[in-house]
């Protein structure tokens, strides 16, 4: 086992006044650490007011002749179409953008909507012993 060398106090150890100091007056540690915090608040206020400013101008409120132009401009919305059109969204392999691809794919789902709307509803039928809801049957088959 190691023996840890033997060092007696050294009460003029400048590690020694340091700690007395501090044990005496704590605010010499503590104020300089309070200082800069709220110094950086009054300092980081412009730039948090500027943040809000820009906020604000992307809410603005609109001119009814906005209004009126957007709304002749707006198409009707369908849930399924939007549905299959955004869980099939991503860029082609020849590099087109994301919104490109939706819009044509949005130009394709309304080419083939009238093909799709001839359709017949089957139901498949279940395995022998599965219950009607998926329960696990109650008597094992074998």
């Amino acid at each position: 086992m190691a023996v840890f060398p033997s060092r007696p106090y050294n009460p003029n150890a400048p590690s020694n006044r340091v700690n007395a100091i501090l044990r005496k007056y704590p605010l010499l540690f503590g104020g300089p650490f309070i200082g800069i915090i709220v110094i950086a608040s009054f300092g980081l206020s412009s730039f948090t007011q500027t943040r809000y400013d820009l906020q604000k101008q992307k809410t603005s409120v609109m001119s009814p002749e906005e209004e009126k132009r957007l709304e002749a401009k707006r198409r009707p919305v369908d849930r399924r179409e939007e549905y299959f059109v955004s869980i099939s969204a991503g860029p082609r392999s020849s590099g087109e953008s994301g919104l490109m691809y939706l819009y044509d794919q949005r130009l394709s789902a309304e080419a083939t909507a009238k093909e799709a709307d001839d359709w017949d509803v089957v139901r498949v039928p279940r395995p022998s012993g599965t219950a009607e809801w998926g329960l696990p049957p109650t008597s094992p088959t074998r």
